[in-house]
């Protein structure tokens, strides 16, 4: 590495992570236990120092501009590396306590996952966790290839050979901006038009694709996106900044809709619930801290463990 450079600290990171996960700069500075004006300032001096704007302010509040959804997935990697370090650190300071290799669809792992974790690291204070996360498709690959000991994936196909067992489930909804004509609709939209609509969704592969065109396989054949975007951050985005409408994990956009800066859509003659499914290979039986962590997952979402 050559020259130097002003490196933006972790917990601005964490803050922007934050912000995207939370819908509104006040939600996400309250999540990480931050004053919202200790964390405007963070930002601002941020965007001074970097030249790029990360949020666009209004007096509904703070959200993430489209060059500040870029830095949130940038600053994803940032964080999940840094978390290793720290992970790598305490090994060596403790000794090499016993590991897990966990993957995880990119809602699983934003949204379940680090409770999940947070309740093992609990009950077993040595426990190194090495998480991956990917779209479905991959997890399910990984899982089959031997790379992890236990994969999380939201998509309802699964391919032969792995063990599988639901721990929860999740509801698609479908979103516009408070300005689309849909917003103002008394009827619900039928699978047929939405099936007709170029929408904006996640990139081949993810869960919450396949989900969808699975659910839609009876309309009719979907038409091409209209946007296919690789996190549920930038499709929220889209559709916040005027964009087509959206089909995302309620996980996703509870905040924004609970703020009203976007809109639900009812949707008539398509379920869009979804199961969220934990998968491996080797015995049928789980065991050991693959096993502790399934049961955390099935008990977080009220499923009595099986």
């Amino acid at each position: 590495m050559t020259g130097h450079r002003d490196w933006p600290d972790l917990a601005l990171l964490e803050l922007l992570v934050s912000i995207s996960e939370h819908g509104s700069l006040g939600a996400g500075a309250r999540a990480v236990g931050m004053a919202q004006p200790n964390a405007s300032r963070a930002v601002a001096r941020f965007e001074r120092g970097s030249g790029v704007r990360l949020l666009r302010r209004s007096p509904r509040g703070s959200t993430l501009t489209a060059e500040g959804a870029l830095v949130v997935d940038w600053a994803r990697g940032v964080l999940d590396a840094a978390e290793r370090l720290g992970a790598g650190i305490d090994a060596l300071r403790a000794g090499a306590g016993p590991g897990l290799s966990v993957a995880a669809s990119m809602t699983v792992a934003e949204y379940l996952v680090p409770a999940w974790l947070t309740e093992l690291r609990r009950r077993h204070p040595a426990v190194r966790v090495a998480l991956d996360v990917q779209n479905s498709a991959d997890v399910a690959a990984g899982v089959g290839a031997g790379n992890y000991d236990i994969g999380f994936v939201e998509s309802p196909e699964l391919p032969g050979g792995l063990h599988h067992l639901e721990v929860g489930r999740d509801e698609l909804v479908v979103v516009v901006h408070p300005g689309h004509p849909w917003a103002q609709r008394r009827d619900p939209v039928t699978s047929a038009e939405l099936a007709a609509t170029p929408l904006v969704v996640r990139e081949a592969g993810s869960g919450t694709r396949t989900a969808l065109e699975a659910a839609l396989g009876g309309a009719g054949t979907t038409v091409a996106p209209a946007l296919a975007l690789t996190s549920n951050a930038a499709v929220r985005l889209s559709v916040l900044t005027g964009g087509p409408p959206a089909v995302l994990s309620a996980l996703a956009v509870d905040a924004a809709l609970a703020s009203g800066e976007l809109h639900r859509v009812p949707v008539a003659g398509v379920d869009l619930e979804r199961r969220l499914t934990a998968v491996w290979i080797g015995p049928r039986q789980l065991t050991g801290l693959a096993g502790d962590l399934v049961q955390i997952a099935e008990r977080s979402s009220g499923r009595a463990p099986g």
